[in-house]
């Protein structure tokens, strides 16, 4: 039995490098599960889009694709964007059984990537002395996905022995500049921030750049296709694939919840 088409959707981007991780991620996905056929795709208009990557899957015989998100910062339900396009595709590729996956989420296996990323700014910033972090994210995301950030803050904070406030860059929360403010007035000054994002998107840019004008002494490069996501991709592809099974061929399947426990 063939396995399902995976197709990795990320938010739009004129950066790059957003693109070229994007790539490696599927380089690295090809190395641990060569049987898997892997497609990239990007929301907001930019290529190949989702129709595309999922013509492009039908072309090759798929019957079956699932779309995991590139999304850190939600953990229960994909955001509206990638379930309209969904839709849209069920709607032109009527031979293709579609699930969407559930986003990755601020998951805890994620902190040791940030932890290597920050220790390498860290030294080549030359830093010494640290009393403070700030844990930088996209968004605060659903309500699942605040709650597991805030653990994630909490949980970086116990293992470094050192205060830890979570900032976002779209608005919904506190900024970097108000997390570092807000460590500043507890009398830290020597204040590191780690970046939990997947690639280096705008909203990474704009976050470094206000950080390092806020007097941070470090800013974490983003995670990058490590061994750590491309598994936690696999895992949510394999539980939405297993929604397939049971799914009329012309009837696509969004996948919902599903076991939360993982991700506590």
């Amino acid at each position: 039995m063939t396995a399902p088409s995976l197709v990795l959707v990320a938010p739009a981007s004129q950066e790059p490098r957003v693109a070229e991780v994007a790539a490696a991620l599927r380089s690295e996905l090809a190395q641990i599960r060569p049987e898997i056929p892997c497609e990239i795709a990007f929301l907001g208009g930019a290529v190949p889009t989702v129709a595309t990557a999922v013509e492009r899957a039908a072309a090759r015989g798929a019957d079956e694709v699932v779309l995991v998100p590139l999304d850190l910062a939600n953990a229960i339900e994909p955001i509206d964007a990638v379930t309209a396009v969904a839709d849209e595709v069920r709607m032109t590729q009527r031979s293709v059984a579609l699930a969407v996956a559930r986003p990755i989420g601020p998951e805890a296996t994620l902190l040791s990537v940030l932890d290597a990323r920050l220790r390498s700014a860290l030294a080549a910033a030359r830093i010494l002395e640290l009393d403070g972090l700030v844990l930088s994210a996209p968004t605060t995301g659903d309500v699942r996905g605040a709650a597991l950030l805030a653990r994630r803050a909490r949980q970086w904070s116990t293992h470094h022995r050192l205060p830890c406030l979570v900032a976002v860059a779209d608005g919904t929360g506190p900024s970097v500049a108000h997390a570092i403010q807000g460590l500043r007035s507890q009398g830290r000054r020597h204040i590191a921030v780690g970046a939990l994002f997947w690639a280096p998107d705008e909203a990474y840019a704009s976050q470094a750049d206000l950080a390092h004008r806020a007097g941070c002494v470090a800013v974490s490069e983003p995670l990058g296709a490590t061994r750590e996501l491309t598994e936690l991709i696999l895992g949510r592809y394999a539980f939405a694939a297993m929604d397939l099974l049971d799914a009329p061929i012309h009837q696509g399947v969004t996948l919902e919840s599903g076991d939360l426990a993982a991700s506590a």
